[in-house]
């Protein structure tokens, strides 16, 4: 059964989309919990941090370079921001496909949750 960001790679949902290079996507989220709320999804299907391997090494690395890029380019560098990967249901794992959150644009209190 393909998971709901599987269903997003393959376009057979709409999305509106914040990058595309050979390795990931990064999309809008359609339910922001800041007004910069992107999400930086690898084409490559990982579950979850937890189960990638140290073949995943160049993945995962690309993956937070492109949350850092996407920060620049939608005016949340200079302010802050927070990149969150969640693992596991009490992590708040929805999707079981690996994904970073990219938040940013208001203030983001310490501890989350």
């Amino acid at each position: 059964m393909k998971t709901l960001f599987q269903k997003i790679l393959d376009r057979e949902i709409p999305t509106k989309l914040a990058h595309e290079d050979e390795l990931c996507i990064a999309i809008h989220d359609i339910n922001p919990q800041a007004p910069v709320h992107v999400l930086v999804i690898p084409k490559k299907p990982i579950v979850r941090v937890a189960e990638a391997t140290a073949a995943d090494q160049a993945l995962l690395g690309h993956l937070l370079l492109t949350a850092a890029a996407l920060a620049k380019k939608l005016g949340v560098a200079e302010s802050g921001y927070r990149i969150v990967i969640n693992n596991g249901r009490d992590g708040g794992e929805t999707v079981p496909h690996l994904h970073v959150h990219l938040l940013g644009q208001r203030p983001l209190g310490w501890p989350p949750g």
